[in-house]
């Protein structure tokens, strides 16, 4: 039996106007995307963000370009009231992280 589990990142993001874009940048990833819109622009980013992930995975590189990218675990947090769905099915655990955004331009492979 196959159970969906979805795994959730809160990731800063700026948004800048170009003369016909918006762009939406995560410079922590440094994962770029575009739209005619805010809103379009910030989706955009928000699929560019998800595949990013999802190749990273797949490729098996993940942990080490969280690692290039400075990302370390937040042992600082304690850990708060976990979310349980209302049939008890599902249980939401944060995954704290550190970020240190003075490592170099480009992070990723």
């Amino acid at each position: 039996m196959q159970v969906r589990v979805q795994f959730s990142a809160n990731l800063p993001v700026k948004i800048t106007r170009r003369p016909k874009w918006f762009v939406a940048s995560c410079s922590i990833l440094d994962v770029h995307s575009q739209g005619e819109t805010e809103e379009d622009a910030r989706h955009s980013l928000g699929e560019a963000l998800s595949l990013f992930f999802v190749s990273c995975f797949e490729r098996g590189v993940l942990d080490d370009v969280l690692k290039d990218c400075g990302f370390k675990a937040d042992k600082s947090i304690p850990v708060v009231k976990q979310g349980v769905t209302s049939d008890n099915s599902y249980i939401s655990v944060p995954i704290p992280f550190l970020v240190n955004q003075d490592l170099p331009d480009e992070c990723h492979a």
